[in-house]
């Protein structure tokens, strides 16, 4: 039994893949999966072995979103307590901070239609690949809501301002090729090719230094709240303790000899 709730969880090859794994119910986030979601994200994070993360879905969709049908019966996020919330809920450790805190990139493949939570967590990938049949719902005014869990944050930063208002105020949504169309991401492909695509990309990605990979990722998500000034100091920062590593000494030398690099993460 998998020690993550309705979560599939594989390390192969320096690559992780986490896969929301309620099929029928399109992978919707029961109580139980909100932690088993943060703890695998953490758990990859911080495994040396692991340089790059997938994240897809089960079945036909990649996430409905919360489980309202939970929710409403009293037995999901917000069941408990008699108000329809709980009583307390930890947002330094909920999905998207986990996610968002992340340094490994995070590659969504996107096999279904995201809504709600679900185009949140799929927003807070680095990279989104969709399958042709992938679509992202930014439905949450149609549900009397807002997107709540970093929707309001990420689509201005990634589309614009005038774009993201466009999706979310009128409730859009968008197929595969339309989401490519608004940058929101990076490839089509067909539904047979998805994970073999992903995949691809992800070992592309992991046959670079690994520590390199890394702090480029946090130096552009701090360079998303600071000026420039600040930024280029942090990564000249960043960078000295890059200069001491092996992997550095091994991309040099690679370079000299005119070989692929093998890097270590050391």
């Amino acid at each position: 039994m998998s020690q993550y709730a309705d979560l599939l969880y594989e390390v192969s090859g320096h690559v992780a893949t986490i896969t929301l794994n309620r099929p029928e119910r399109l992978n919707a986030i029961s109580g139980p999966m909100l932690s088993s979601i943060s703890q695998v994200f953490r758990d990859a994070d911080a495994d040396r072995d692991v340089r790059v993360i997938i994240l897809t879905g089960a079945g036909r969709g990649f996430c409905a979103g919360l489980d309202l049908k939970d929710l409403t019966a009293g037995g999901g996020i917000g069941g408990g307590n008699g108000a329809g919330l709980p009583a307390r809920f930890d947002l330094a450790g909920s999905p998207p901070m986990v996610l968002h805190s992340t340094d490994k990139p995070v590659i969504c493949a996107l096999n279904g239609a995201a809504a709600g939570y679900g185009l949140d967590i799929a927003l807070g990938c680095d990279m989104r690949i969709a399958s042709t049949k992938g679509k992202l719902a930014a439905i949450p005014a149609k549900r009397g809501i807002l997107p709540e869990s970093g929707g309001t944050w990420l689509l201005p930063r990634l589309i614009g301002w005038a774009k993201a208002s466009e999706l979310v105020f009128k409730g859009k949504v968008l197929n595969a090729e339309e989401s490519l169309e608004w940058g929101l991401v990076n490839a089509v492909v067909e539904p047979d090719e998805l994970m073999a695509v992903a995949r691809e990309w992800a070992e592309e990605i992991a046959a670079n230094a690994p520590l390199a990979v890394q702090a480029t990722k946090r130096m552009m998500r701090l360079g998303l709240e600071e000026t420039f000034e600040a930024n280029v100091h942090h990564v000249y920062l960043q960078l000295l303790p890059l200069f001491a590593t092996e992997d550095f000494k091994e991309g040099v030398k690679s370079f000299i000899e005119k070989r692929p690099a093998k890097f270590e993460g050391r």
